[in-house]
């Protein structure tokens, strides 16, 4: 069902999202406007999809540099296998960083994220949406410049501290792509959803482009180290593009016109014509448990209140990210080929980084593009929740794959190249379209002066579904 991004409403009685009558809107303001005020009511037109690209781009960057880090996989065996020649097979083999490394990367970017989005969420009113989006961008870009220098660097005489030093870069860089993350989407809850739209499939390819650099780069260099220098330096680029990307964004007719009406619906909220909110969700009931007073300026915003209304597409981020993290990376990047033993560059050199990490990655940003012209179920469907439990079912499949080392159960039921793949593909699919439809449906179901605030906290959702998925994905790979 393809539905128009710039003028929707969110029915309570209905399953799927249709788009509200803007004739009646126009012509019947539900509060009258001030005279000086009638001449904003025109709205620019976005230009070449100028601000659309953007946040497409944004979108990219807030999981790229953590795309990139758990994506250099062979990088990161070359550098925690201890390469030192003094260093004795017992003594590398009691180092089991090597084996879990990416479960404890994963617990490192979630679990420290959970605190920076209950911070961001207090200071939602507090400090300027560009202040912690431009901070949040200059230290992911830092840590991603020591990661870089460090690829040349001998560590074989110090890996455990090595490893100390990238687990470290990882909490702070995801704590910042969190508070950049949950900024930028709180901040396109304002804007029409399709930017919402684009800011969540922009998410997808930045794991996607990773994916692709490590491909390219394991085929283009014959040393790892010239490899891993190359992919982090993409990295290092990238960010910096996408500062210089946020910083023109105000600069847009189209961008300009729908910041301004955010301050404009903050600071006063109930002189304010439909027409503000014709694209958005008019919430027409159920919202007795909201302040009458929606002047939010300076003060936290009511966290209870907006937790009611999107508690259960809360419910399935959170348990969305929980499954998908829980079997990618940590499982699905060691599920080897069958044919491995036959040494072919398919089997051994492609197989992990083809059909673990780019095809998960690109049918994830699939799923989440696709949502750009179908959204069903609809926010009030109870299938949503439902197809959400439905992945539970993909944690066994995996783990009967030809995951390796086997430490506990020797059995492998899906015995077959095409497994893995058909399972990643699915996985992918689901985990985008699905996280898609609940994310952009959260801030569309409150007020809309509580759009951010309700944006960051589908963001506090979606790192506790992390964290915990992260915690759970290093049990499930000592279970198998």
């Amino acid at each position: 069902m393809a539905v128009d991004f710039e003028d929707n409403d969110c029915d309570d009685h209905h399953d799927v999202y249709q788009p509200a009558n803007t004739t009646i809107q126009d012509e019947t303001p539900l509060l009258e406007e001030p005279p000086e005020k009638r001449s904003d009511i025109h709205k620019p037109e976005d230009r070449f999809n100028g601000t659309y690209i953007i946040f497409f781009f944004l979108g990219t960057s807030s999981l790229l540099p953590l795309g990139f880090i758990m994506t250099a996989k062979p990088y990161w065996i070359y550098k925690l296998q201890n390469c030192s020649e003094q260093i004795s097979s017992a003594e590398q083999g009691a180092l089991d960083i090597r084996d879990f490394f990416e479960s404890y990367i994963s617990v490192a970017s979630t679990v420290p994220s959970v605190l920076c989005l209950i911070g961001n969420f207090l200071l939602v009113n507090k400090v300027s949406v560009s202040v912690r989006i431009l901070s949040s961008l200059v230290t992911m870009l830092a840590v991603l410049m020591v990661i870089t220098a460090l690829v040349k660097v001998d560590t074989s005489a110090w890996t455990p501290w090595f490893f100390i030093v990238i687990i470290v870069c990882v909490v702070i860089s995801s704590s910042a792509a969190t508070i950049f993350s949950s900024s930028i989407f709180g901040l396109s809850g304002c804007f029409p959803m399709r930017n919402s739209q684009a800011l969540i499939s922009g998410q997808a390819m930045g794991g996607t482009l990773s994916a692709v650099a490590s491909v390219v780069d394991l085929a283009a260099a014959s040393e790892v180290t010239d490899s891993a220098l190359a992919y982090f330096l993409t990295a290092d680029v990238f960010i910096i593009v996408c500062i210089g990307m946020y910083l023109i964004l105000p600069k847009l007719e189209y961008a300009s016109y729908y910041i301004k009406r955010k301050k404009d619906i903050t600071q006063s909220p109930c002189i304010l014509p439909t027409d503000y909110v014709e694209e958005e969700v008019v919430v027409t009931s159920n919202t007795s448990h909201f302040p009458l007073n929606r002047d939010y300026t300076g003060s936290v915003p009511p966290l209870w209140s907006i937790l009611k209304k999107i508690s259960t597409l809360g419910f399935c981020v959170f348990y969305i990210y929980f499954i998908s993290i829980m079997i990618f990376p940590a499982v699905s990047s060691s599920i080897e080929s069958v044919n491995k033993v036959s040494g072919g560059l398919w089997t051994d050199k492609y197989f992990t980084p083809l059909t673990s990490f780019l095809l998960y990655n690109f049918a994830d940003l699939c799923g989440r593009q696709i949502t750009a012209w179908i959204q069903v179920p609809g926010p009030k469907s109870w299938l949503l929740p439902t197809m959400a439990l439905l992945r539970t079912i993909f944690i066994p499949i995996f783990m009967l794959c030809n995951y390796q080392p086997r430490m506990h159960s020797a059995r492998v039921i899906f015995a077959h190249d095409i497994y893995p793949v058909v399972f990643t593909a699915l996985l992918g699919f689901s985990n985008g379209y699905l996280i898609t439809l609940s994310t952009i449906y959260g801030p569309k179901v409150t007020p809309k002066e509580l759009s951010e605030a309700a944006g960051v906290l589908m963001m506090m959702f979606m790192q506790l579904g992390l964290a915990l998925g992260a915690g759970f994905s290093v049990l499930v790979v000592h279970l198998i």
